[in-house]
């Protein structure tokens, strides 16, 4: 599945929070949105939800306006982890992940087993199978991710895109998750704010500031120190993890 992002405008109450965006992901493509807080990472990510029509250009899939599909049609071909994991209500984990196979029920429809094995093998995928009858609200953070994760992969869907995925979990449990989703040999877009992990696990960065792209390409030839400082406010330095052998970028303050 291809992603293009086309002089995208986004307003919020009438202020244009995103402005003339570009941006692409190819098949299979790890792309990682970065920026400083208020960047306008998150509005962006809402033209890709369908939360926030865009003002002007076009988000398309394959060629087609996401905006002009139906809502089903559009479930079908991407889904969506959002940062924010509350429910509303007590459900088991095993219902959670089942809530991802609605694009491909009538509205009538019942859970069948075709439904039961898709909830089965997402579980099993992120690692969640033995906490299917468990219920969501009990689990911790990373393991909460972990079947929104699950939920997500359940639509079969061959873009997933990501707001901060790792927000408020601990480092182990951050570290997992990015390894999974890197696996998982979809098209990504993912909102980072950590830029260890844009350089260590995406293939290409966007960097917005201000609502406006201002750089995009692989990590290392994005993210130099000079232009880190001057984009982040922070001194950086670039080179091999001297444990993975991952691209590092180690950060400091100015001052």
């Amino acid at each position: 599945m291809r992603l293009s992002i086309a002089g995208v405008t986004a307003r919020l109450d009438g202020t244009a929070i995103v402005s003339d965006v570009d941006l692409a992901a190819e098949p299979g493509d790890f792309v990682g949105l970065i920026g400083p807080n208020g960047s306008g990472k998150s509005t962006l990510l809402r033209t890709v939800y369908r939360s926030l029509r865009p003002s002007g250009g076009v988000v398309s899939l394959d060629g087609d306006d996401l905006w002009r599909m139906r809502a089903r049609e559009a479930a079908r071909r991407r889904a969506v982890v959002t940062q924010h994991g509350d429910l509303g209500g007590e459900f088991s984990v095993a219902e959670v992940v089942a809530m991802g196979r609605s694009p491909h029920k009538g509205m009538l429809d019942r859970e069948d087993a075709s439904d039961r094995a898709v909830v089965a093998e997402t579980l099993k995928r992120v690692g969640m199978d033995w906490a299917g009858s468990r219920l969501f609200s009990t689990l911790s953070g990373g393991e909460r991710q972990r079947v929104l994760l699950a939920r997500a992969l359940a639509q079969e869907a061959p873009l997933l895109v990501l707001d901060e995925p790792t927000n408020h979990l601990d480092v182990r449990a951050q570290l997992g998750l990015l390894d999974l989703i890197r696996s998982l040999g979809l098209t990504l877009l993912a909102a980072l704010h950590d830029l260890d992990h844009a350089a260590a696990y995406c293939d290409r960065v966007v960097v917005l500031a201000e609502g406006r792209v201002r750089a995009a390409g692989p990590p290392l030839e994005v993210l130099t120190p000079e232009f880190v400082a001057e984009v982040f406010g922070v001194r950086a330095h670039i080179g091999p993890h001297p444990i993975t052998g991952r691209p590092h970028i180690a950060v400091a303050s100015l001052d």
